[in-house]
This record gives structure tokens, C-alpha cells and sequence, in this order.
């Protein structure tokens, strides 16, 4: 997505400052409130669009952030199908 022109409509919307009130309560985490948790978390600095613009350095930091937050004894549940 950070690779999009700025005419897209995915961009506008991540880009886009919504209009109306806030709801009551803590504020919703968003998706890239999430990534730039990982990025501090596996010691990335820097902005996280920056590392998006790099395909090599941002699928890096997607495989580190995997393997950081997937325990090994899970096994190999994200790709393996049930047989049921």
C-alpha cells in the first residue's frame, strides 16, 4: 500500500483523517499503530512507509516480526491444512 500512488482509494483511506466525532474510551488500535509497535520491538528504526518502499528489507521485517511473535512449539499452524 505504501508503494500506491496517491490518487488510490486504499491510500486516501490509510492517509485519510476521518470527519465526525470520536467515540468515548481509548482510542482503537489501527494496523499501522501495529506495525510501528513491531518495528520498535525488533529494533527497526526509522519510518515504517520508508521500509515498505524496499520489497527485500520490508519482507525481512515481516519474516523477523513472524519469528519473533510466532513461538516455535506452535508448529506449523498457519500453513497447514485440517484433514477433517
Amino acid at each position: 500500500m505504501a508503494r500506491m500512488g496517491e490518487g488510490r482509494g486504499v491510500h486516501r483511506v490509510l492517509m485519510g483523517k476521518p470527519e465526525g466525532k470520536r467515540p468515548l474510551g481509548r482510542p482503537r488500535r489501527r494496523w499501522e499503530d501495529n506495525i510501528k509497535m513491531y518495528l520498535r520491538e525488533v529494533g527497526g528504526g526509522g519510518d515504517w512507509m520508508e521500509v515498505a518502499q524496499d520489497r527485500d528489507r520490508w519482507r525481512a521485517f515481516v519474516n523477523t516480526v513472524l519469528n519473533f511473535r510466532v513461538p516455535k512449539s506452535a508448529g506449523n499452524f498457519l500453513t497447514s491444512r485440517r484433514t477433517s
